[in-house]
């Protein structure tokens, strides 16, 4: 059984194992694999736990119970025109990917931002990202660009919009 729900403090282990390996599978080939190397599941706990202590609104993806990927998102970091929210990270374990949980996920944030006020959200993608796809068929659209600086490499990235969290923002019992 898969479950869509809000997290909390105990999920922050999970949660930490869950983007570190999304950034080892998702990103290899992208970001440096010095930096994908250095990546420590333990060194991050303590920044999640606080994390989830923040006005940001962060959603698990459980199959069978065990956590196997997270959604966050709030307040844009960067002004972007048109665009008051953000999706800060989505993430999910490649075994876990292609079954409707990305989906679930961002339909889940989306409501809750949605509640909360917001109306318009984006995300930044490393341009070179497969993901695109996913961002795409959501409804998202390419809004912006710029680069970043991983590892110690200048990337570019993109940014995908939806004007109205409307588009996307189904609420329902969490349930997939």
């Amino acid at each position: 059984m898969s479950l869509v729900r809000a997290a909390t403090g105990r999920d922050a282990g999970r949660i930490v194992y869950v983007h570190v390996e999304s950034w080892r599978t998702t990103y290899a080939g992208i970001v440096p694999k010095a930096y994908l190397a250095s990546l420590n599941v333990a060194e991050r706990e303590s920044q999640w736990r606080e994390w989830l202590t923040l006005d940001v609104d962060v959603f698990v993806a459980e199959v069978d119970g065990d956590v196997v990927g997270f959604i966050g998102g709030g307040a844009i970091r960067e002004p972007v025109e048109g665009f008051d929210a953000e999706l800060f990270a989505i993430y999910l374990l490649r075994d876990a990917q292609r079954r409707g949980l990305g989906m679930a996920l961002l339909k889940r944030l989306a409501g809750s931002l949605k509640e909360r006020g917001f109306g318009g959200m984006l995300a930044w993608v490393l341009e070179d990202n497969s993901s695109g796809g996913f961002y795409s068929r959501s409804g998202g659209v390419r809004v912006a660009s710029k680069e970043m600086e991983v590892g110690g490499v200048m990337l570019p990235v993109v940014a995908y919009g939806w004007s109205d969290l409307g588009m996307i923002a189904v609420v329902g019992s969490g349930s997939i």
